[in-house]
């Protein structure tokens, strides 16, 4: 299954959000989304049914405005919501200023606690993490667990330090041992061959959806953007930002975020136009 593929309407449903209601006290009316994601190729009943799921999980909040519903985000999303912006903006997918120092996580857990040993070692290797050995996993830099483990009710059960290697440790080899690396290139390099050939050229309606052909490119821009940032915010999502002073000489982060740049740019005035014209937007009414 290619990366388009798998892109799920909930991770789409979050880049857009972040996108166009972060930081802004504002809802969205659902037939705008509708409208959006019909154009990315989600269906109607697929997003309304988006839309329902995310507000039963704490995710969105509602906003009636007559006989239309808005959506706004809640305290839950918009913290998730920054910590994508955060990743993609700021943070990067190079890690070229790491200090030396590592985070170690050991613990050990009942052998009949093998659903909570599954969502330590889920939410471990989603925070960055690589089983160092069975119960001792470890991290570059420094990395806050404590609201995960205090999450999942095993604070008893962990213990975490910081450390640095001795002079004579190969990290290098350390960390292929320790990561999938091959696995994380290859995520690199696809995004890199499904995204360069849009550095030098902007998309019509057809590029996103056959059935459009009556639409300006600016459409076709905003979707084929959305679509873009999801899939970055997956590939980099999945990177523990390993030193780079380690990793092999051609490693293909550097060129897929400069990828992911060039497009975002193109694409953006197009993308911000179609934003302007398309999307009913109205202010969070406090107390709702």
């Amino acid at each position: 299954m290619t990366t388009e593929e798998s892109l799920r309407p909930q991770s789409l449903m979050l880049t857009f959000l972040g996108d166009q209601v972060l930081g802004r006290d504002v809802c969205v009316y659902s037939g705008s989304v509708i409208d959006v994601f019909a154009r990315a190729g989600v269906g109607e009943q697929a997003t309304r049914s988006t839309l329902t799921r995310m507000v039963n999980r704490g995710l969105l909040r509602r906003q009636r405005e007559g006989r239309r519903m808005y959506f706004g985000l809640t305290e839950r999303s918009a913290a998730v919501l920054r910590d994508g912006g955060r990743r993609i903006w700021q943070t990067g997918a190079v890690n070229r200023h790491w200090d030396g120092t590592w985070t170690l996580l050991g613990f050990s857990l009942p052998e009949s606690w093998q659903r909570q040993r599954h969502d330590l070692r889920s939410q471990l290797t989603w925070s960055g993490f690589g089983p160092l050995f069975s119960g001792l996993w470890i991290a570059p830099g420094e990395v806050d667990v404590s609201s995960l483990v205090d999450e999942l009710g095993l604070s008893a059960h962990v213990k975490v330090f910081r450390a640095h290697a001795d002079a004579g440790m190969d990290i290098g080899a350390m960390i292929e041992e320790t990561w999938e690396l091959a696995e994380l290139a290859a995520r690199y390099e696809e995004f890199v061959r499904r995204w360069q050939p849009w550095e030098a050229r902007l998309p019509t309606p057809d590029d996103v959806s056959p059935a459009s052909g009556r639409e300006d490119p600016a459409l076709a821009s905003f979707a084929l953007r959305l679509r873009l940032s999801t899939e970055w915010l997956q590939v980099i999502r999945r990177d523990p930002r390993l030193p780079v002073m380690h990793l092999p000489d051609d490693w293909p982060a550097e060129e897929a975020e400069k990828t992911f740049r060039t497009v975002h740019d193109r694409l953006t005035p197009l993308a911000r136009e179609c934003a302007e014209r398309l999307l009913d937007l109205v202010p969070v009414r406090e107390g709702d």
